[in-house]
């Protein structure tokens, strides 16, 4: 009798065991969501305290024609659509997991330029970005690549596209979608490596 229940109470524990493996396997297999929602939790408890170079739409200026849409030091090698893309979207608040102008976080806004103005569709995530891009050093960087940083636990955790000069585009927990310099100290300390989309 005794040795009967020990063998049914061990058939109940496994029975127990396996469909809690099947709910820790459901869990894990949506790793998309659960993954961007941690690494954006990350990067959200990280606010990040600077002055962005520009934080709101620049208005057309016809009387300048030194200036791209901008606002910046006009160059004939200027992007100018990817300039207006990005003007269009400044000072549109940040938003984990937002995705129109009410609200979008960092990988949304690059994801939203790029079809917009390259007409090429990038991964959800920051991190799963990197598997859209080829690596570039700082020294590489030209207009368009996006750029990766880290988070202090040294995990990719936001992105932005670069302009030119120092600058780039994002979307900032702080001051929603704005123009930020890379020299910036806390961007500097942060910054992990360039991507260019591969083609």
């Amino acid at each position: 009798m005794n040795t009967r229940i020990t063998r049914l109470l061990l058939a109940a524990l496994c029975c127990f065991t396996l469909a809690g493996c099947d709910v820790l396997k459901g869990f894990m297999s949506r790793d998309l969501e659960e993954e961007d929602f941690i690494i954006g939790q990350l990067y959200v408890d990280e606010m990040v305290k600077e002055t962005p170079v520009i934080a709101r739409p620049v208005a057309p200026s016809s009387s300048n024609s030194r200036s791209n849409p901008l606002g910046l030091q006009y160059s004939p090698s200027d992007n100018h659509a990817l300039y207006e893309a990005i003007n269009s979207w400044l000072g549109v608040p940040y938003k984990y997991g937002g995705t129109d102008r009410s609200g979008i976080d960092c990988s949304a806004f690059v994801g939203t330029i790029y079809k917009q103005v390259y007409g090429v569709t990038l991964h959800r995530t920051a991190n799963d970005m990197l598997r859209d891009v080829s690596l570039i050093s700082k020294s590489q960087l030209r207009e368009g690549d996006i750029l990766f940083f880290t988070n202090s636990k040294g995990k990719v955790s936001h992105v932005g596209i670069y302009l030119k000069d120092q600058l780039f585009a994002h979307a900032s927990t702080t001051n929603g979608v704005s123009v930020s310099r890379l020299d910036n100290t806390y961007w500097t300390k942060h910054f992990y490596k360039g991507g260019r989309v591969k083609k």
